[in-house]
Order: C-alpha cells, then sequence, then structure tokens
C-alpha cells in the first residue's frame, strides 16, 4: 500500500513491503538510517498500539533489521499516533497529564528496543519521559539502546503536513502545554539540558531551519551529536515552490540542509534524503 499524502508531494503512507522497498532504495543511495513513524489499525485511549508486540512500528522494525541489517533503524516514541484523542500523553477531564502518561511511554520505547530498534526516539515532550525510558531500558537489559531525545521540540506552525500524513491532529486544543514556546530560546536550553541529565544519549532541535540559532547554541552549550529535522512544512514549502518554477527544488534543498550543518548538526532528519543521497552521488 502506497498512500500519497496530499500535502507532502513525494511523501507515502507505507504498508510494511512497501516500507521495505524504500528502505532498500535508500540504503543502497547511501542514506544510513529511517525513521519509523506508526499508524494503527484501531485508535484507543491509552494508545494500545504503540506498545503492542505485533504493532506497526515493531513489525517493520523487526522486518527491517533482518532484510537490511546494515541499516540504522530509528524509532519514533510517542502516543499521538496511537490515541484516539491525537494527544501526546494520557487525557483525563480536558488535560494532558504528565506522569501517568510516562509509564506508557517508557513501555513502548522498551517494545521498539527488543524488536530490534538501534535508537529509540522519544518525541512527545512529557517531563521526566527520559530518565522513565532509561530506567525501563535499563531494567530490560537493554541498557546499550541510546535514546535521541526530541530535547528542544517547539510549537510550531511548521508541523501542518505531517498531522495529516500521521493522522495525528488533535481533537481539541492544541501541543502548547507540553511543547515549546518559539520565542523562548533560554527555556530550550533548559530542556535540553533536563534530557541529559536524564540519560539522552543525543538531542534534537526541532524545526530545523526556523530555529538555526537553537542548533548553533545547543552544540556549542552542550556538544553532544546533535540532529535537525527539516520538518513537514520546510518540505512542503519547498515542493510547491519548486512546482510553480520559482526555486531549484535540488540548489534551495541542499542550500537549507548546509545551514543545518554549519549551525552544528551532526545528524539530518529529512523526507528529502533519498533525492540529497542521488544528487549527491
Amino acid at each position: 500500500m502506497r498512500q500519497p499524502v496530499g500535502s507532502m508531494p513525494g511523501v507515502f503512507q507505507l504498508s510494511p513491503d512497501e516500507i521495505l522497498r524504500e528502505a532498500s532504495m535508500a540504503h543502497a543511495l547511501g542514506v544510513p538510517g529511517v525513521l519509523l513513524f506508526g499508524i494503527p489499525d484501531k485508535k484507543d485511549d491509552r494508545a494500545s498500539g504503540a506498545y503492542a508486540r505485533n504493532g506497526i512500528v515493531q513489525r517493520v522494525t523487526r522486518l527491517l533489521k533482518k532484510e537490511l541489517p546494515s541499516l540504522l533503524v530509528i524509532t519514533d516514541v510517542c502516543l499521538c499516533e496511537y490515541m484516539a484523542h491525537g494527544h501526546c500523553g494520557i487525557v483525563k477531564a480536558g488535560k494532558i497529564l504528565n506522569d501517568p502518561s510516562l509509564k506508557l511511554l517508557a513501555r513502548t520505547a522498551v517494545s521498539h528496543a527488543e524488536a530490534g530498534a538501534d535508537i529509540v526516539a522519544p518525541s512527545d515532550m512529557m517531563d521526566g519521559r527520559v530518565r522513565a525510558i532509561r530506567a525501563e531500558l535499563d531494567n530490560a537489559g537493554l541498557s546499550d539502546t541510546p535514546i535521541l531525545s526530541y530535547a528542544a521540540k517547539f510549537a510550531s506552525a511548521f508541523y501542518g503536513p505531517f498531522r495529516e500524513a500521521a493522522e495525528s491532529t488533535p481533537k481539541f486544543g492544541d501541543r502548547r502545554s507540553y511543547q515549546m514556546d518559539a520565542s523562548n530560546a533560554n527555556e530550550a536550553l533548559r530542556e535540553v539540558a533536563l534530557d541529559i541529565q536524564e540519560g539522552a544519549d543525543m538531542v534534537m532541535v526541532k524545526p530545523a531551519l526556523a530555529y538555526l540559532d537553537i542548533i548553533q547554541r545547543v552544540k556549542a552549550e552542550f556538544g553532544l551529536p546533535t540532529a535537525a529535522y527539516a520538518v513537514s512544512g520546510e518540505h512542503a514549502m519547498i515542493k510547491a515552490a519548486a512546482a510553480k518554477g520559482w526555486i531549484d527544488e535540488r540548489a534551495v534543498t541542499l542550500e537549507s540542509l548546509l545551514a543545518m550543518r554549519r549551525a552544528g548538526a551532526d545528524i539530518l532528519i529529512t523526507y528529502a534524503a533519498a533525492d540529497v543521497a542521488s544528487w549527491l552521488k
């Protein structure tokens, strides 16, 4: 199954066999790894599909590690795609409950690692989730599994197309109570510091292009491997302008990613990865 995402040209919701085909092609071009997001058949108020042994991410992880053992498999650890309400944690009386959500996030991370994930990447922005995940991984005998934390994830207008792709638009309210204020750069540094103290091995800034100053400050301040996520809105804008003939897609994509590297990013997460690998060849 290849279901096109209308707001993200060239991006599809993929069944496991199609994911294997896409991953094989990208890896052959030189893309070293993939970041997996899952959409379950059914959603509920406990995100049960997120930590099910035969959940979509768990099944695809096992498939990729069997067929493409040299491919780095990173799994997104969040609950929003699996929750009926679309939020990243348990909801009660219209409020997102931070602490009860940590157990589900940790359980999800362990299920991914048990399936063979090379790196788990919590993206929920619940307070204390890195500590909870680290503890559960250690308890499960998975202490060697690294954590790539979405440490500075902003409540951004650039996420719109992804929410169509992941079918995770909140049914009420927004995510500003747990994602970060775009105007508060100092808070980003505090959040990154906390995640490192809790056991994060790598940190991420999301979105990327509008937050190059944050990437630069995070890398300079902490020195950890730092990822930049070129999000769906960035991808969609480049694709739309290129389709109109207003910009050179290849040149603008490469320049944008170069800016992220120049700011200090060690890891680039982009929907254009296969295209970029092909261009660079």
